[in-house]
């Protein structure tokens, strides 16, 4: 905006104004910044430091660090806590209670015998007479 004003300087009665535009715009300025919250404010400098570097090496060692520091551990916590959720919970399926607004079947299904569902699972979707017998 500065640049802009700069450029419609003609006449000594137009600097004055100018100085006055220019000073109105540093006004608005200052108040946007202090607008701003500190971690916005932090931000914004890291990564304006980060981008005057010029050192791609420098970043490229941060993300292979933080990979084998963060991520592969982070993997690996969860696959350690889904095999642990995995090994505790009980294989039987709780009673069959037969609600009369579930599993209403109007019309078979174009499949097989036409009570089972396309991704029909028998050891956790009930049909509408109860749970199948066991498969294992």
């Amino acid at each position: 905006m500065i640049h802009q004003l700069r450029a419609n300087i003609k006449t000594p009665r137009c600097r004055k104004s100018y100085k006055k535009k220019v000073t109105r715009a540093k006004i608005q300025n200052n108040k946007s910044k202090a607008m701003a919250s500190p971690v916005s404010m932090v931000a914004r400098r890291v990564l304006a430091a980060a981008s005057h570097t010029g050192q791609d090496a420098g970043s490229v060692k941060t993300w292979k660090i933080l990979s084998y520091v963060v991520a592969l551990p982070g993997v690996a916590v969860c696959m350690v806590n889904a095999y642990l959720k995995m090994q505790h919970k009980s294989h039987e399926n709780p009673e069959f209670v037969s609600y009369s607004h579930l599993r209403v079947r109007t019309k078979k299904w174009p499949w097989g015998d036409g009570n089972h569902s396309l991704f029909h699972n028998p050891h956790t979707n009930a049909l509408p007479g109860g749970y199948e017998g066991p498969h294992h």
